[in-house]
């Protein structure tokens, strides 16, 4: 995950502008700030030297890099004990030095890319405004059980729970892999923000699971200003929520799976061990939903949903993902058709086909329509999902 080898599959998957991730980490940062360059808007570019082969000249396109970060706080507030993760975007890397900085005297951020600091997240919303105030900050994967503003374990069930006064400079949301955009607008106090939605990408083949949708000039400030205002802001390419890791309550430790109606049946406990089970993703929106799906604003932005290629291609052949055979087969069609969100999101069934397989079209146009089934994701472990 190095910036040369992001800059590579950002090409590869469609991706404009990719986050770098990471930039409080010292060291992570001095190599973004050996390989990277202004790009004079606010975003970064892979200097020439550090530009390698490897991309087929179909998906070839110049790629941008956003300063983002992850920041965990954990902290006592209301007599709990809260878990946050804070997405922050930065314009330059001076910003990113002086939170970094700043961050460094409260807790350790060298000790990992995503650092855990015993920081509230108002406090960290309060000093990320006082140190820049273009940055942005964004709640992340916002109904994760554990770790989340919504989540079920540790979080908040509204907003002003968690950021107080400063809640109006919270824009948006990132939706995480487990819920949906017609889920989160199923809470009316949502409405005004903008969802976004990120791959949490740990390795290059899961860059792009999930993207945001811009139709702006490629700079800092038009994204961020799409994001507060929506002029711009076309949508979001969306795992299916089922698939996500925490979509149904359960324990993995029994492989007991519940929706959210068993599990009050069960009075919130295994039905194998008695333990406590986790509750997911789909239960914490009903408990907090104000509104039916499919009412209020649940339409106002459209999304698409989509499976990672080289799982449609992996149950084509059926082989693993990661096999060589399916590999080789990922890297012909990119060469063909152009890169991989274009293939899942645009490319005509034909062109698919007579690039590879008829199977391999159908299987496309079968996610593109929803026409997938899915066992739910369900405390740490992801759903499963058949196309055929």
């Amino acid at each position: 995950m190095a910036p040369e080898v992001l800059w590579k599959w950002a090409q590869l998957k469609g991706i404009t502008v990719v986050g770098t991730g990471d930039f409080t980490h010292p060291a992570w940062r001095g190599e973004l700030e050996e390989k990277l360059d202004p790009a004079g808007n606010g975003l970064f570019q892979l200097k020439e030297e550090h530009r390698g082969a490897g991309v087929p000249d179909s998906c070839k396109h110049e790629v941008f890099f956003l300063l983002s970060a992850e920041i965990s706080c954990i902290y006592r507030k209301s007599g709990r004990t809260r878990k946050v993760h804070c997405l922050i975007f930065a314009p330059d890397m001076g910003a990113a030095a002086r939170l970094g900085l700043a961050l460094s005297k409260i807790g350790n951020v060298a000790s990992d890319g995503r650092p855990i600091l015993g920081l509230d997240a108002e406090a960290l919303l309060r000093m990320v405004l006082d140190i820049e105030p273009a940055a942005m900050l964004v709640p992340a994967h916002a109904w994760t059980p554990h770790f989340s503003v919504f989540g079920a374990a540790s979080g908040f069930d509204s907003l002003e729970e968690c950021f107080g006064e400063l809640t109006p400079h919270i824009h948006a949301l990132e939706t995480g892999l487990s819920s949906d955009p017609p889920m989160n607008r199923r809470v009316a106090a949502l409405d005004r923000l903008a969802l976004l939605s990120y791959s949490d990408a740990h390795s290059p083949a899961k860059m792009g699971r999930e993207a945001t949708i811009f139709e702006t000039d490629v700079s800092f400030s038009a994204i961020t200003e799409a994001i507060k205002t929506h002029r711009g802001l076309l949508g979001t390419v969306e795992f299916f929520p089922e698939e996500g890791k925490y979509h149904y309550d359960g324990h993995r430790q029994c492989a007991v799976c519940c929706s959210p109606e068993e599990t009050i049946a069960h009075n919130y406990l295994c039905p194998a061990c008695g333990k406590k089970l986790t509750m997911g993703v789909a239960h914490r929106v009903e408990l907090l939903a104000d509104r039916a799906c499919g009412s209020g604003q649940a339409a106002t932005l459209p999304y698409w949903p989509a499976i990672p290629l080289a799982e449609v291609l992996a149950e084509v052949m059926g082989m693993g993902a990661a096999s060589k055979t399916v590999q080789e087969a990922y890297m012909k069609l990119l060469a063909s058709l152009g890169s991989e969100l274009r293939v899942l999101l645009e490319t005509p069934p034909a062109d698919i086909a007579a690039a590879s397989m008829p199977l391999v079209a159908e299987g496309i146009q079968k996610v593109r329509q929803g026409l997938v089934r899915i066992s739910p994701g369900y405390d740490g472990r992801y759903g499963r999902v058949k196309i055929f």
